[in-house]
């Protein structure tokens, strides 16, 4: 039986990575976020810096200069997503978990039981929550979301050819910035825990 797996994806300073650990706290399963970025890193080579900034680009931009080589064939960022691809599809085939982005909700499509989340908010709300969580400046927070929110799609849309937000690609949507952080943990709890085969993973 294909395990039950939460994949959260989620825009810039939504608290999609928050929501994804309280859950998996809730359930009592593991989460994977920064602790995905430590397994790349140890298994490429590449610095974590340059990881995380990697799943934020799609090739030719960032990734043309700082990751190309010369001649053809496969590049480093090509590189990078294989060892995603199977690190994910190896966390999955472990057990039950929460995957914070990463494509995970792409890679997993065939391989597990996908609930696969997609946490949004108004930019009012993403904006002061960047500066007082994450000590962003408060000069423009604005465009410091819209870039992260259009290099996220971007590399989604260049590895998966989805579209990254659209509510047809996901289970759920669910605005935090309406909703809590405290509703949506609940939400996705209940919907995880409500499946009649997702039982069997928790017993």
């Amino acid at each position: 039986m294909k395990n039950r797996i939460i994949t959260i994806s989620r825009e810039f300073g939504s608290g999609g990575r928050t929501i994804g650990k309280q859950v998996a706290g809730t359930l009592g399963i593991p989460c994977y976020d920064s602790e995905l970025l430590q397994k790349i890193a140890e298994k490429s080579g590449f610095h974590q810096a340059y990881i995380k900034e990697a799943g934020e680009y799609a090739p030719g931009g960032f990734l043309s200069s700082a990751f190309s080589h010369c001649g053809t064939g496969p590049n480093n960022a090509d590189y990078l997503w294989q060892i995603q691809y199977q690190l994910i599809t190896e966390l999955a085939e472990k057990g039950p978990c929460v995957i914070v982005g990463r494509c995970a909700d792409y890679i997993l499509r065939d391989t597990a039981r996908c609930l696969r989340v997609f946490i949004h908010a108004d930019m009012a709300f993403r904006a002061e929550r960047i500066v007082k969580v994450y000590g962003e400046r408060e000069e423009s927070p604005q465009q410091r979301l819209k870039d992260k929110d259009k290099r996220r799609a971007a590399y989604h849309r260049f590895y998966t050819d989805m579209k990254w937000g659209h509510a047809q690609n996901y289970d759920i949507t669910l605005n935090s910035g309406t909703l809590g952080i405290d509703t949506c943990v609940e939400l996705i709890c209940r919907l995880y825990q409500n499946d009649p085969q997702g039982a069997d993973d928790l017993a």
